[in-house]
């Protein structure tokens, strides 16, 4: 059994600095509770766990003594982000790429997020140490979970999503993807308090851009549209793009994911039918944050991309987002779009494939259970929309 108490105390003693955010400990115990009583983890898989949580809580005290020896890190602004966000599995990562081909924009390196202190501008002989050392991790993660290169765009030296950075404070949606933990999500989402994770999500940005010359960011994460409120309230003018994709497909793909990664974490059979259920009522709330945001004070400022007019032609979604965003498309940028999609092809890295009968979804069922979401969007089901992408 994990405890709390004992993993915070720990870290606490690591770093050298007692934690002032006791917001943080109380999410802790709620994911520690979850997983202890929900989540049927092996021996070994525990062990894994314990690791990775006392690993963000240090990583989490490690930024804030940055702050509490530098407070200046503290003047660092954050101007004008853009959150890469939509339902998971519905092209957010390709989109990250493609804002990774336009120099104009930082995006979050891997290492970065894994192993974000030292600050990089304080510390380079360290930066450039842990990105070789974070390269060699993970190739020895990859036989873990088998087929991962097909599941998720993930690069050696390439741009990585902020779920790292929230699990910090343990304020993650995607931690339920990781883990059984169906009542911490539902936590997440009705109780915790998303702004003061954000906070830290904001610290993290700040030690990485300290002492280096400012840019604005692009920062993806699915589940960024859980709290598209409490981002506005600590990033004042942060632009929002949302993709949209068929989300029976996104849901059937969301379940294999979980399914991998959970098996990875236990040594007794994944029920398919139970991962379905979970994540049916996962994408289902989703949603709901969603359509309760169409008409909501900060629906002008996100921008909403289909993702089969996305895969059939990147660079013409990319000046379309460039406009609404007020910026210009320089040739350059248009070209290395044009490039990283012609050397990543679909199925390039394998071929991702699941059904929907293997996880208990009923696909006309849940065709009716979304259709508000895809009828206000005019999103299509997927073998349709592929097909006038001319991916079909």
């Amino acid at each position: 059994m994990l405890n709390a108490a004992d993993i915070a105390s720990e870290a606490e003693q690591k770093v050298g600095i007692s934690d002032p955010e006791s917001f943080v400990l109380k999410n802790l115990e709620r994911l520690v509770d979850a997983i202890n009583h929900e989540s049927f983890m092996s021996k070994e898989g525990m062990a894994n766990t314990r690791r990775a949580l006392l690993n963000d809580m240090v990583n989490r005290l490690e930024g804030l003594k940055w702050f509490q020896k530098h407070p200046e890190i503290a003047n660092e602004a954050i101007e004008k982000p853009v959150f890469l966000m939509g339902l998971p599995r519905s092209g957010t990562t390709y989109f990250q790429y493609l804002f990774d081909c336009d120099q104009r924009f930082r995006l979050i390196r891997t290492w970065e997020a894994m192993t974000p202190s030292p600050p990089p501008a304080a510390d380079p002989a360290s930066a450039e140490e842990r990105r070789i050392t974070w390269a060699e991790r993970r190739r020895q993660m990859y036989p873990t979970v088998e087929g991962f290169e097909a599941l998720h765009l993930h690069d050696e030296d390439g741009s990585e999503e902020c779920h790292p950075f929230m699990e910090q404070s343990f304020g993650a949606a995607g931690l339920n993807n990781l883990y059984r933990v169906p009542s911490y999500f539902d936590y997440l989402l009705d109780e915790a308090d998303l702004e003061a994770s954000y906070r830290v999500h904001k610290r993290q940005l700040q030690l990485l851009q300290w002492r280096t010359p400012s840019k604005p960011w692009a920062l993806k994460y699915p589940n960024h549209l859980l709290a598209v409120p409490e981002i506005t309230s600590v990033y004042p003018d942060a632009r929002f793009v949302m993709t949209h994709r068929d989300p029976v497909q996104t849901l059937a793909s969301i379940c294999k994911l979980s399914y991998k990664l959970r098996s990875a974490r236990t040594d007794k059979p994944v029920d398919k039918k139970e991962v379905g259920r979970y994540m049916t009522h996962f994408v289902q709330r989703h949603i709901n944050r969603i359509m309760d945001g169409v008409h909501g004070p900060h629906a002008d400022r996100i921008i909403h991309v289909d993702y089969y007019r996305l895969v059939e032609d990147p660079v013409k979604q990319m000046l379309e987002v460039h406009e609404k965003l007020g910026i210009e498309s320089p040739d350059e940028v248009c070209q290395a779009v044009a490039q990283w999609r012609d050397a990543n092809p679909k199925n390039a890295r394998g071929v991702n494939a699941y059904s929907f009968e293997e996880y208990g979804l009923d696909d006309s069922r849940l065709e009716q259970q979304f259709s508000n979401y895809m009828e206000y969007f005019s999103i299509p089901r997927e073998q349709v929309g592929l097909a006038s992408a001319g991916e079909g």
